[in-house]
């Protein structure tokens, strides 16, 4: 005869980067049974939103976080009812407890948040001679482990308070204010707007934002303005400019294209075509595939392209394409359609959203002309191409100019001015070019 068994449920590792998920939703409520395999409940981390399913069958009898909690990696986040106790699984990730029926035995207490340390540090500059209260970052409040952290590293309550927060209800987590140090505390010296000092003051204007539908932001459209807000705070952009003469590059594609799909069984758009030229031209340049670490600029080994990619919902999302400079243009295109498709089904792991060191974003496919993109970090430059267009041009031959219809595209690329200047950036955006303009033979 069988007893029944509880089991902790421990939220399961997503990915070698991940620490932490938010609950979007349990699948199964309280009390609700399922079979193994079913989905239990969705997990959104900084990339991706996840389906984790049961280990086995039985009953859910407690969840320990609601929608929109943060839990760690690890953590319990359900308590489970597994009726056979045949075997014992060896899971890391669980933990069998025996059912306790009698009213005295302890049950798993949900954790607490962490309380508003009200207590003035000794240390001045941290508080800079004024208590720290909550309305320090609005009605949100640093955890003592955040204020430790502060502390530790003479990080003012002001300095805190321009430190972009990925939390639950835009609440400073350590993972957070481990990542502003690391880019060397790029809000160090911002000015604080509330002391008064000669030089220029932002204006507090009341601006009248009309009437009108609102629409709540999406979690994924939140993190997406948290990211580019961040991005345009750290990194000064630059953005260069140069045009391709793609006629070339067309006329090869539309030759075979027919061909390379017969053979390959792959759709040959353009993307792969661009990944190979970017990928030439940062071996070229490897400066360009870099990022910087406080005083330091880490060059890397591997070239990892993200590709910008719009989701059915309209927010965008990077998968990316690693170790291009090892893929001849068949495996890129099969990788490049590959991770399209999944971006359509909203597909994508988190291990294919992470690591990228240079970013395309094709925004000629929206018929842009041209664009110029914000830094995808912590990368240190970021690509964007505009609409392949006809146009009159004029082209020198030997006997003389001429005026031809030429297939022409915009090429924009924005660098982090920090760890690139122009010549390094106009060089490499030029070399692209060039690469793409190259004349290919006719057949794949």
């Amino acid at each position: 005869m069988s007893s029944k068994v509880k089991t902790e449920f421990k939220l399961p590792k997503m990915g070698e980067s991940i620490t932490e998920g938010t609950i979007l939703n349990w699948i199964v409520s309280e009390g609700e049974s399922f079979q193994e395999g079913d989905v239990l409940v969705e997990v959104g981390t900084d990339k991706v939103d996840n389906e984790v399913p049961a280990p086995f069958s039985g009953t859910l009898i407690e969840t320990k976080y609601g929608a929109n909690d943060i839990a760690k990696i690890g953590e319990v986040i359900a308590i489970l009812e597994e009726t056979s106790v045949s075997e014992t699984r060896g899971n890391s990730s669980e933990e069998k407890i025996e059912n306790q029926d009698t009213p005295t035995a302890k049950k798993p207490t949900k954790p607490s948040p962490p309380q508003p340390a009200l207590k003035t540090s000794k240390n001045p500059s941290l508080t800079e001679n004024k208590p720290w209260t909550p309305s320090s970052r609005g009605h949100h409040f640093y955890s003592p482990l955040v204020e430790k952290i502060a502390k530790e590293h003479h990080i003012s309550y002001e300095e805190l308070a321009r430190i972009p927060a990925s939390g639950k209800k835009d609440r400073l987590q350590k993972s957070d204010i481990f990542k502003y140090i690391e880019d060397g505390r790029p809000a160090q010296f911002a000015q604080n707007q509330v002391e008064k000092s000669p030089g220029f003051q932002v204006p507090d204007l009341k601006f009248d934002k009309g009437k009108g539908k609102l629409v709540e932001m999406d979690r994924m459209r939140q993190m997406i303005a948290d990211h580019m807000v961040y991005s345009k705070h750290t990194s000064p952009h630059v953005t260069a400019y140069v045009e391709a003469d793609m006629t070339n590059l067309v006329n090869w594609r539309n030759a075979n294209k027919k061909e390379f799909q017969e053979k390959t069984g792959e759709k040959l758009t353009f993307t792969p075509l661009f990944i190979q030229a970017v990928t030439k031209a940062i071996q070229d340049f490897p400066m360009i595939n870099s990022s910087l670490d406080g005083k330091n600029i880490i060059v890397k080994e591997d070239i990892h392209i993200g590709m910008a990619t719009a989701l059915p919902s309209g927010n965008l999302i990077v998968p990316v394409v690693r170790h291009s400079d090892q893929k001849d243009l068949e495996a890129l295109a099969k990788n490049v359609n590959a991770l399209a498709r999944k971006a359509r089904d909203n597909k994508l792991t988190s291990e294919e959203t992470k690591g990228s060191t240079f970013t395309i974003s094709n925004v000629g496919t929206f018929g842009s002309l041209m664009g110029t993109p914000i830094i995808n970090q912590p990368e240190a430059a970021i690509l964007a191409t505009g609409i392949i267009k006809k146009r009159a041009e004029v082209i020198e031959y030997e006997d003389g100019d001429k005026i031809e219809i030429r297939q022409m595209m915009y090429l924009s690329l924005s660098f982090d001015h920090r760890i690139v200047d122009g010549f390094l950036a106009g060089s490499f955006l030029r070399r692209i070019a060039d690469y793409l303009e190259e004349k290919r033979e006719t057949q794949c």
